[in-house]
């Protein structure tokens, strides 16, 4: 195998983990869990999300969980913000995000249950976006990036043709490759990077995948034979797109950094403090953690 040495995590359970749960989770619990993510190592962590609280009401305390996360551990910590639309972003940016996250989708009807917008629009949105956004980076997900929950599997001539267009609208060149419903498998993720790789030399792709069918650690260790070293995961496992039947959660966090760690690949991530964080969650909310390590680690 050729391994990279260092892999490097953005976690997403604060925001894309728990946007799902429809009982709330106090502030403080949310808070308390983004702590503990950052006592174990995580440098990069997406928040929250500012979406309208009738859409996701999980999401409501946004505000409060940015400017808390900021005046506690700013210049620690990169604090991401997961922006729909461009009053998301604006409010996002005011309130001292230092990364906006921007989610298009590659097949058009995900796209208009997701943000009630063609493609187009968004694309269109997102340039707008991106010349607010100044000097922050606005870093371009693509939702379906494989497989739509609507339309089956998507070609990557389609998933090419939103990356160009985001990046020329003024996104970052680090560009995510979401597996929307989890149904992607090593010879999709392989299709995909080989299609992609070439076309776009100069981007940083990274891969956030969800594990519906129990493949994203083998896609994973596709992609790390080929070169990618960036990847978003979910502590405890939770996760999945209100818009998107069917879908699970994300690959756990602590599972992943297990299997990097195993294969002596370093994360700068404490794994024993990591699980502890699953472990609370796991007390905390009203569902179980989808991970394995919390199941057979002591």
């Amino acid at each position: 195998m050729n391994l990279p040495k260092k892999v490097s995590i953005t976690e997403v359970g604060p925001r894309d983990g728990l946007q799902n749960i429809k009982t709330w989770i106090p502030t403080e619990t949310k808070l308390a869990i983004i702590d503990g993510l950052i006592d174990a190592g995580m440098k990069k962590i997406e928040v929250t999300s500012f979406v309208h609280p009738k859409s996701i009401p999980q999401m409501a305390d946004a505000a409060t969980v940015l400017q808390t996360v900021k005046q506690k551990y700013a210049g620690k910590v990169t604090a991401v913000a997961l922006a729909p639309n461009l009053f998301g972003a604006a409010k996002a940016i005011e309130l001292g995000a230092d990364e906006i996250t921007f989610v298009v989708s590659a097949s058009e009807k995900h796209n208009l249950e997701n943000t009630n917008q063609t493609i187009a629009d968004s694309l269109r949105a997102l340039k707008k976006v991106c010349e607010i956004s100044r000097q922050l980076p606005v870093r371009l997900v693509v939702a379906t990036s494989f497989v739509c929950p609507f339309a089956g599997k998507v070609e990557p001539e389609k998933v090419a043709h939103v990356v160009e267009a985001g990046l020329l609208a003024g996104a970052a060149t680090e560009v995510a490759l979401g597996d929307t419903v989890g149904k992607a498998h090593p010879l999709q993720v392989e299709k995909l990077l080989n299609y992609l790789m070439p076309r776009f030399p100069h981007v940083d792709f990274i891969l956030h995948l969800h594990d519906t069918c129990g493949m994203g650690l083998a896609s994973i260790l596709t992609a790390l034979n080929m070169g990618i070293t960036k990847y978003e995961a979910s502590i405890g496992g939770l996760g999945g797109c209100p818009f998107a039947p069917g879908a699970a959660g994300n690959i756990a966090t602590e599972d992943l950094v297990n299997m990097l760690h195993q294969m002596d690949v370093e994360t700068d991530i404490d794994f024993p403090k990591l699980v502890n964080v699953a472990r609370m969650i796991d007390q905390a909310i009203p569902l179980s953690v989808n991970g394995h390590m919390l199941k057979v680690y002591n």
